[in-house]
């Protein structure tokens, strides 16, 4: 990915997945970097970041969204993820 605003290491959660930017008039797909992480000193928030491959990106400039959870909301995140896995899951197993 050039320019590279993230970056990639060993510790992040997801170095590779399929993600879109889409906007009234355009709908762009590349490969991102999904990472979530809070602070190594003094933790008070987790961060949740993705950034999409701007080599693939036609209708916005190269860029990284965040968003900053409290340990509350992060929680209700990841109990939504969860919970939709499951359904994803039962659905693979049903098949």
């Amino acid at each position: 990915m050039p320019n590279r605003l993230l970056k990639v290491n060993a510790y992040t959660t997801l170095d590779l997945v399929d993600a879109a930017a889409r906007g009234h008039d355009f709908e762009d797909e590349a490969v991102a970097v999904l990472n979530v992480t809070s602070p190594r000193e003094n933790p008070d928030h987790v961060k949740f970041q993705l950034e999409l491959d701007n080599s693939h990106l036609e209708s916005v400039p190269a860029h990284a969204d965040e968003v900053t959870l409290s340990a509350e909301e992060a929680r209700t995140v990841a109990d939504a993820l969860n919970s939709h896995a499951a359904k994803v899951e039962a659905a693979d197993d049903a098949e």
